[in-house]
């Protein structure tokens, strides 16, 4: 399997076509895997925030005073949450997609301007799946998330088409025969990681080509990979 790096694409603006500048800057094979930075996603719809703009709440000048961290940046974060999961030197939140991240996802790295942050794509899934049709290929939106009991951060599928977000290996054998009762792959988040690993985060490569990897099972979405509410056990 291949992992190759996807050079030259333009600094990404709201409203451009990024399935265009992708295809134009990969030379793509049948059985590709497309994995495509969150970042240039959100750019590319507009998904942005100018802090200028933002007044924050009470809760947010709360929150700013206890994280010691800026309340119009909080303040997108809580209009980009459901839920305060936690607010301990970090603010960990639930998302409107059901993800539990930090800071809702909302960042200020790799933004020509100081104060602008991005925000998620509204449905990562139908951002992958809108890229995957122009494109012909796969597609996974990944974005780096920090890990509970873990150290450093790894990137994870976000949005998902064309391939299974997780293949269910429960009810299948292993190579002793034992029946295996809870092995779930999560096929497009070890993609993801795969691709963070070219992708870094100072070398400016928001698009990976993945190569010679056998999807197996039926296309799936990002929102396979997110644990049911009545599954999880420190909710």
């Amino acid at each position: 399997m291949e992992v190759l790096a996807v050079a030259g694409l333009p600094e990404v603006r709201p409203g451009d076509d990024l399935a265009a500048l992708i295809a134009a800057a990969a030379t793509l094979e049948p059985g590709d895997v497309v994995v495509v930075a969150q970042k240039v996603v959100s750019k590319a719809e507009g998904r942005l925030r100018d802090l200028r703009e933002v007044t924050p709440s009470d809760r947010a000048l709360e929150l700013a005073a206890k994280l010691d961290a800026d309340a119009r940046m909080l303040q997108v974060v809580l209009d980009e949450s459901v839920r305060v999961v936690r607010d301990e030197r970090v603010l960990i939140v639930e998302t409107a997609h059901g993800f539990v991240c930090a800071n809702a996802g909302v960042d200020h790295s790799n933004i020509e301007t100081p104060h602008t942050v991005t925000l998620l794509p509204l449905d990562p899934d139908a951002s992958a799946a809108a890229l995957s049709e122009r494109l012909g290929v796969p597609v996974i939106v990944s974005d780096t998330f920090g890990r509970p009991w873990r150290l450093g951060i790894v990137n994870v599928a976000l949005g998902v088409a064309g391939l299974p977000g997780v293949v269910d290996l429960r009810g299948g054998r292993d190579d002793f025969g034992r029946a295996l009762t809870a092995t779930v792959v999560a096929v497009a988040d070890e993609l993801a990681a795969a691709a963070g690993l070219v992708m870094g985060k100072t070398s400016r490569v928001p698009v990976v080509v993945i190569r010679g990897y056998a999807a197996e099972g039926p296309a799936g979405t990002g929102a396979d990979l997110i644990r049911p509410p009545e599954e999880d056990l420190f909710r």
